[in-house]
């Protein structure tokens, strides 16, 4: 079958946009619960100590690559002119630029690849300065062996890109499933075995380089029977390929900017006491779950659709409903994270090496974090507007702002915040336990591991920025498209069902506190949860019933 048929045929079979934000959703979910057993088994195995700050940082580092080139920059370059192509029943054409766009990723990360190889010292030392001696001996070992892997992921965002166009959206999203089940192989050979946390790491981060390769070759296989006649190529010259790379150098940018904000929140975590870079970490694997699952499955979903629009009520239109959907969703999992926040961490890692005093400094990081989940769900949707009219300019400018305020506020709490501890399970001065060298920098002697709380600066000054960027996201898209509600309209209708939220939720906190979090956080969630999507229906939310409908339907039959 040539790649028109087949183009052909997943045009007319395959899901609309509300079914593929639905698989999107599936997808992630399946991931994200594959990544949470993997962090709740890597905390167990490493807990908050040197070998899990090495980790998180060998982690961190070469995802540059992955963030810069992959699905993100793609998404806002790639994406929209390819559907388009598609959209047009240019099927031929969309198969030589998507052939371009794959060779020019495979030289452009696989040179990238041998370079954070070769310079992982360096690198290393640039961006965690505050490590020395075996931890950073081990970090930039770390470093050269999870780099090497990187490629693949990229190339895994390319073919996301294609099966996206297409409308095959689920595939993409649960092949990540692979990445984690490689990793969680290796971690639970290192608990069985009670490996050293040195070795653990090691074998982890060949075990990331596998799951790489896997989640990428089974992706491949699905576009080349979709799309069986692309073939890489360097074709610099085609127009569409011209247009792609001009809207690719500011998605890049911006890109490149939001990762400045995590590689300096990686920078100035290294300064912090140990087990800050390895707690934010498993904060940011938290904060970013909902983000995934109901902002990024619904952006996935609506940019092919928004990029075929010829008329502006139409891409009106998917706005609102993106942003509303995706609103109601995001602003109960930030009040579920402020208020029972402790629960939900306490559930997933509070067990083998991970205490109760981890739990709660973990989840007071988290919890300073969800104060701007509502800005970053709705800016997702208003990013996605702007790509899908060429403008990815825009966003990478307010990106720029965005970072800068981060950088600042969070700056300017971290350091008081870091002479804060945990110990049993009461927050002290760090003062009371060790002494303080009055330079900005914590010092821990070899008694003193309570966790500390530098990390919740770095995290509310990302929450103020949030906010700011979605302010100038709204205007900036209010002004390119004619119509375009602002996102308050559609944010301040859910303050009385959130209040509901956060009042029960404080509630249930306090009756469960001699209750396993295992056991109380699903407690919580659930009745929390129908506090805030009844107290919505009866405040007018639409969105309510998404999760109603189906329950009075199967009570009514």
């Amino acid at each position: 079958m040539t790649s028109e048929g087949a183009s052909d045929r997943s045009h007319s079979d395959s899901p609309g946009p509300d079914r593929g934000s639905s698989a999107v959703a599936g997808g992630i979910l399946l991931s994200r619960l594959a990544g949470l057993v993997r962090e709740s088994l890597l905390r167990s195995v490493l807990a908050l100590g040197p070998a899990a700050d090495a980790f998180a940082a060998a982690l961190r580092i070469p995802n540059v690559l992955q963030n810069l080139l992959g699905e993100g920059s793609l998404s806002a370059s790639f994406i929209p002119v390819y559907s388009r192509l598609l959209g047009e029943g240019r099927e031929r054409e969309a198969g030589r630029v998507a052939g371009a766009v794959a060779g020019l990723l495979a030289a452009l990360a696989g040179a990238l690849t041998v370079a954070g190889i070769l310079l992982a010292r360096p690198i290393t030392r640039l961006l965690t300065p505050g490590f020395g001696g075996a931890r950073l001996d081990l970090t930039v070992d770390l470093v050269r062996i999870t780099t090497a892997g990187v490629g693949f992921l990229v190339l895994s965002a390319w073919c996301l890109g294609v099966l996206n166009s297409h409308r095959r959206f689920f595939l993409s999203y649960v092949a990540p499933v692979l990445w984690n089940a490689v990793q969680i192989a290796v971690l639970a050979a290192a608990l069985v075995g009670d490996w050293d946390p040195a070795d653990a790491a090691t074998a982890l981060a060949w075990g990331l380089v596998a799951g790489g390769i896997l989640q990428f070759a089974v992706q491949a296989v699905a576009v080349r029977r979709l799309a069986p006649d692309i073939r890489l190529s360097v074709a610099l010259h085609l127009p569409q390929v011209a247009e792609i790379r001009r809207r690719f150098g500011p998605a890049v940018l911006g890109r490149g900017v939001v990762q400045l904000s995590g590689y300096l929140d990686l920078v100035l975590a290294s300064l912090l006491a140990t087990g800050a870079v390895a707690g934010l970490l498993s904060a940011q694997m938290l904060y970013a779950l909902p983000v995934a699952l109901f902002a990024m499955s619904v952006a996935a979903a609506e940019l092919p659709e928004m990029s075929r629009a010829t008329d502006a009520g139409v891409l009106v239109d998917r706005y609102t409903g993106a942003l509303r959907r995706t609103s109601f969703f995001v602003v109960f999992s930030a009040v579920a994270y402020v208020v029972i926040g402790v629960l939900i961490v306490g559930a997933l890692f509070q067990w083998g090496s991970f205490d109760s005093d981890d739990t709660l400094a973990v989840s007071l990081v988290l919890g300073a974090y969800a104060l701007g989940l509502p800005a970053i769900g709705a800016s997702r949707i208003c990013q996605n507007t702007l790509y899908a009219i060429g403008d990815t300019r825009g966003p990478a400018r307010i990106a720029g702002i965005r970072v800068a305020v981060a950088a600042a506020i969070g700056l300017a709490l971290m350091f008081p915040l870091d002479r804060v501890s945990v110990v049993a399970g009461s927050l002290s001065g760090v003062d009371d336990i060790l002494g303080y060298n009055g330079t900005g920098t914590g010092v821990l002697d070899s008694v003193a591991t309570a966790p500390h709380l530098g990390a919740v600066g770095l995290a509310l000054g990302s929450a103020v920025a949030a906010w700011l960027e979605l302010l100038l996201l709204g205007r900036l898209a209010g002004r390119s498209v004619t119509g375009l509600p602002r996102p308050a309209s559609v944010l301040v209708p859910l303050v009385p069902a959130a209040g509901a939220a956060l009042a029960v939720g404080a509630l249930l906190r306090l009756a469960t506190g001699d209750i396993a979090p295992q056991l109380a956080a699903p407690l919580a969630l659930l009745v929390a949860g129908g506090a805030y999507t009844v107290v919505a229906r009866l405040t007018g939310v639409a969105e309510a019933g998404l999760v109603l409908d189906p329950i009075l339907r199967r009570l009514r039959g």
